[in-house]
């Protein structure tokens, strides 16, 4: 037992960890707090705004930190994910307004093989793993890598020239950016570069969340993305993409924005995916109950959401949906073509945030008469044909347990509810159990058809330095394998917390990958990773001579995971060796490739239940 602790009975009394306890700079002290109260916007905030455990003050001590940028310096970049945004307390920075070439961001595009040169590759065995020239190690032509107040900085090569020959949006002393891909967990939408020595304020999400309880500040953050973003997101959706502008804004002006989870769904990953499936779903926060009238149309606008319907005492999972999918329209829809003495039906099924969830709420008389009207015939959703009320229109008075003690409602399958999938329960419920639904390039193995040959391995080691980059491991679920490799997600939390951006998502495949110049060694990605699908290596030479750092003496590490082979003419070369066509890389962000995939090889309900 631990000095200080005192066992009483069969309990160990313990402190329990508290909100602040590792802050975002351990290094703020309270004179730069007291100089941040004097500064806009914190000048105009009322202390009265912020509960006793979280004031002002303990905000800008906890979740804040002061970071000077040299003219130059890449602060963001278009494309990446973060975790927090940039108040410009001094100086100025550009947001560029239009793309830069991936190499002059560091993100250079491997250069594709022909044929013969990946022959020759697969007959080549590198003589040491992870060997690279220097000039693989070292950074090169593109952006420069510096040390700035002892941490990694990126800068731009002739930053003056890009700015003259890009248009660009000046942000000067009070203004704000980064904080739409902070709070609502998406890319950044332009780069942004400092062009003086800019002294900045970096608040992290959760900070940024408390910090909206002052309400001035809060509506300035609202409005700026009602103002700038809401209608785009809008549009994005392919039911709202034809609503005529008037209507758009109809729509947009009747808007809730709400999120449900914690946003770094990845720390808590580890515990919930040990619980029984009943008890997971029971654990996540409820969005919209079975049995209830609909009473908006929810937009998901960030994360991943659970599809369920009443089963006996518990839930079962019916699908899972993603950004950009919507809840509840076909209900909506039905209610809207009833006939008018006919009472209208509740949700067919419940949902549930999993993780995190962001959505954008409209409400059903908004829907009625601005959105149902626009929406073309073949993404109208299909009527429900078959339903049992229990109760008629006093279902929404009814309670869940009342509701669910006759068993779910039957539905035929014509008139199934959209999303729902015709995958087994159980293989669903594994699916979102371990957050495999967040692969958009999940390597699956049918074990049916694999003979443990191992020439999948075999063909990645030889592709990537002699070290394969997953392993022909991993969960299963009956006949299915979900190898360990990069699944390159939805929702990359391994790309959170780089601090130089050497992780990224190309723009044109969706790929994750790594730009190992830039990469400085560090692990934050491995250690976000949920998957534990990115390893952290020592480099050496093509001698065999480990590269250490000229100044510490310590081994050179650099983050490794899968590429997907970009530079192969083949695609993967996992999949390309497979002899027996029992791997494929497939995207669980959506049920269709997966249900058709196990449709073509045979495997039905009865395999997999």
């Amino acid at each position: 037992m631990a000095l200080g602790e005192e066992s009483t009975g069969n309990t160990v009394p313990v402190r329990r960890p508290q909100r602040w306890d590792e802050p975002f700079d351990p290094g703020m002290d309270e004179s730069e707090v007291a100089w941040l109260l004097t500064r806009p916007p914190f000048v105009q905030m009322s202390e009265n705004a912020f509960p006793r455990g979280t004031p002002l003050k303990g905000i800008l001590r906890n979740d804040c930190r002061l970071r000077r940028s040299p003219p130059g310096e890449i602060i963001v970049r278009e494309g990446d994910y973060g975790n927090s945004a940039f108040l410009v307390l001094a100086g100025s920075v550009d947001a560029l307004l239009s793309k830069l070439p991936p190499e002059q961001l560091g993100h250079q595009v491997p250069e594709q093989l022909s044929w013969r040169q990946a022959l020759k590759q697969l007959w080549r065995r590198p003589t040491f793993a992870e060997s690279r020239d220097r000039s693989e190690v070292n950074i090169g032509l593109g952006p420069r890598l510096s040390t700035v107040d002892h941490r990694k900085a990126v800068f731009l090569q002739d930053f003056d020239g890009v700015l003259r020959s890009n248009k660009s949006l000046e942000l000067g002393p009070g203004e704000l950016f980064g904080e739409i891909a902070a709070m609502f967990r998406s890319p950044r939408t332009a780069t942004v570069i400092a062009t003086t020595e800019a002294t900045l304020l970096e608040i992290r999400w959760q900070g940024l969340r408390l910090l909206r309880r002052d309400l001035p500040f809060a509506q300035q953050m609202e409005q700026h993305y009602r103002s700038t973003w809401l209608k785009v997101h809008l549009k994005e959706t392919p039911q709202l993409r034809y609503l005529p502008a008037d209507a758009l804004q109809r729509v947009a002006d009747s808007v809730v924005m709400r999120s449900y989870g914690r946003n770094e769904w990845n720390a808590e990953f580890r515990k919930t995916r040990e619980l029984p499936a009943a008890e997971q779903i029971q654990s996540e926060p409820l969005v919209a109950s079975e049995g209830h009238l609909p009473t908006e149309l929810t937009l998901i606008r960030a994360g991943f959401a659970r599809l369920s319907r009443m089963h006996g005492a518990g839930h079962q999972t019916s699908a899972y949906l993603g950004k950009g999918q919507l809840f509840g329209l076909q209900e909506i829809a039905h209610n809207a073509r009833r006939p008018e003495q006919t009472p209208p039906i509740p949700l067919q099924q419940s949902l549930r945030a999993v993780g995190f969830l962001d959505t954008l709420q409209i409400p059903i008389e908004v829907v009625a008469a601005d959105v149902l009207p626009y929406i073309r015939a073949s993404e109208m959703p299909r009527p429900i044909l078959d339903f049992q009320r229990r109760g008629g229109a006093a279902i929404n008075q009814t309670a869940n347990k009342e509701v669910g003690a006759a068993g779910p409602v039957p539905l035929s399958a014509a008139g199934r509810p959209d999303g729902e999938s015709d995958l087994p329960t159980g293989l669903l419920e594994f699916l979102v159990q371990n957050r495999l639904n967040n692969g958009q390039q999940a390597m699956l193995i049918d074990l049916h058809r694999c003979t443990r040959c191992d020439d999948c391995v075999k063909a990645c080691a030889t592709t990537h330095d002699g070290n394969p980059r997953f392993a022909r491991i991993g969960m299963s679920h009956q006949r299915l394998q979900f190898a360990q490799a990069c699944m390159h997600c939805q929702d990359p939390v391994c790309m959170i917390g780089c601090p130089t951006g050497a992780i990224a998502r190309d723009s044109a495949t969706g790929t994750v990958r790594i730009h190992e110049p830039i990469c400085v060694g560090c692990g934050t990605c491995a250690a976000a990773c949920p998957y534990q699908n990115i390893q952290m290596v020592e480099i050496r030479d093509k001698n065999g001579r480990f590269f250490r750092d000229e100044e510490t003496a310590m081994p050179i590490l650099k983050a490794t995971k899968c590429d997907m082979c970009q530079s192969q003419p083949s695609g993967p070369a996992c999949v390309a060796a497979c002899p027996h066509d029992a791997l494929v890389r497939i995207d669980l962000s959506n049920l269709a490739p997966l249900g058709t995939w196990m449709q073509e090889r045979g495997i039905d309900s009865g395999d997999i239940p």
